[in-house]
């Protein structure tokens, strides 16, 4: 429990911290740029990567605070990211998964895996933002 000194600060401000660590791991570059341009606007750190791979590389050196991830991508999808990212992490990643698939199947798979949304493109990037703001607070 904290100490209360000076100042009561209010308990129910709850803005997302800037600087929080973002891992965009998505294979179309435009995406990846307006995702990046959006999410650095609002102060989070963005890290890239461009295949599945990669995406899992950096997801365990850099240990994002949140994970943008695709489901479809050259070398691993974004549900092999996510399955060995569960198997291998202590504390789950918070992800938002991103697909242009329709098929319910595959977001009853990825609510199994525990992504903390499933957004469908083409999405607004409001939606988006206001997801990652969400879970980031």
């Amino acid at each position: 429990m904290a100490k209360k000194t000076g100042a009561a600060e209010p308990d129910t401000e709850e803005k997302a911290e800037p600087g929080k660590r973002i891992l965009i791991v998505d294979d179309d570059p435009e995406i990846v740029e307006s995702l990046r341009f959006a999410l650095e606007a609002k102060k989070y750190q963005v890290l890239i990567a461009r295949d599945g791979n990669q995406g899992l590389v950096l997801a365990e050196r850099e240990d994002p605070d949140l994970l943008i991830l695709d489901m479809m991508m050259p070398k691993r999808s974004g549900f092999l990211v996510l399955e060995k990212l569960r198997r291998t992490r202590p504390m789950p990643l918070r992800v938002i998964m991103i697909t242009a698939n329709e098929g319910s199947r595959h977001k009853a798979y990825a609510e199994m895996l525990g992504v903390d949304d499933y957004i469908r493109k083409p999405f607004a990037m409001d939606r988006l933002v206001e997801s990652v703001d969400r879970l980031l607070r």
